[in-house]
């Protein structure tokens, strides 16, 4: 990894390796936790529906995440009010569309078209020759994550066009992400979850009804909150402090590959050899763009930092 460094107005300062790696690691177990509660959040479909789950999901997370930060201990002026309104929206829809998508195509393939959105961002930020071949690895690892053998034509289309909706809604939050990274992460993270709940909740009570409220549901919505909303998206927003979103964008190509390997761990789904070159394509695209980062690309942090 090349060195960072924290850049004054008059000098460099080197970072230690571990506070280096600290938001990648972030970033990592934010995507193995949200691969696992993903996993065990399709059991409550079958009785809540995905509005149903998607917004369960995100109602208890916002509560949690509200009582630990309690932001309002935290000064917040209009402008950042109306990014965190912007940000809660986009997070909400992100959820709703991807979870209505899992209805009616696999997880695999879901995830994959879903990330089409920070691929596309990613390239848009790419400026080194080298940065290309990374996104092209990434690129040719989703590919053959894609049962493209069995037919593209076999999705459903109305649940790839809703995985491509939570792509496009992806893509923007990152970007709303970092015109929060000047706040405190729990904070930003807290208010963001709180308004994407009461953005999607109306659609999970006109899915659910009353079901949602059943003890049982409450209790496995609540495990699914904590590991798959609550966790990773506090994570993700301390690794967007630090981490340039073209970096973000190609290291989150690994969520695919994550998720495959918890299906087969927790749900003891088999890959195949196409899957596994699959993995290697995109952990090379992901560690590549670790190593390719300079000091230059960190990003610029404050009210008026670009997105």
């Amino acid at each position: 990894m090349a060195r960072a460094m924290i850049k004054s107005q008059s000098n460099s300062v080197p970072v230690s390796p571990i506070v280096a790696a600290t938001p990648y690691l972030a970033l990592l177990g934010g995507m193995v936790s949200l691969s696992v509660g993903t996993s065990f959040a399709k059991q409550l479909f079958p009785v809540i529906g995905a509005e149903g789950t998607s917004s369960l999901r995100v109602s208890l997370s916002a509560l949690v995440l509200i009582c630990l930060w309690r932001p309002w201990r935290f000064k917040l002026n209009g402008a950042d009010a109306r990014r965190v309104l912007l940000y809660g929206i986009v997070l909400g829809l992100m959820n709703l569309t991807f979870y209505i998508s899992l209805r009616t195509i696999p997880l695999g393939p879901a995830l994959a078209i879903e990330f089409a959105g920070p691929l596309v961002l990613a390239l848009l930020h790419a400026r080194r020759w080298i940065h290309f071949v990374w996104v092209g690895c990434a690129i040719v690892g989703l590919g053959l994550l894609l049962p493209i053998r069995s037919g593209m034509n076999a999705l459903d289309p109305v649940g790839v066009a809703f995985a491509a909706a939570a792509g496009l809604f992806w893509a923007l939050y990152i970007i709303c992400g970092k015109r929060l990274s000047h706040m405190h992460a729990g904070q930003s993270v807290a208010l963001g979850m709180g308004t994407a709940a009461v953005v999607i909740l109306p659609f999970g009570i006109a899915s659910a009804g009353s079901a949602i409220l059943a003890p049982s549901v409450l209790l496995l919505g609540l495990g699914v909150a904590l590991v798959s909303s609550a966790l990773p998206y506090s994570l993700e927003m301390i690794a967007l402090r630090h981490i340039p979103e073209r970096t973000f964008g190609v290291m989150l190509s690994a969520e695919p590959a994550i998720g495959a390997i918890a299906g087969l761990f927790l749900l003891h789904e088999e890959l195949s050899a196409l899957q596994w070159l699959a993995i290697g394509s995109i952990v090379i695209a992901s560690i590549g763009a670790i190593l390719t980062t300079e000091p230059k690309d960190t990003p610029i942090t404050g009210p008026g930092a670009p997105a």
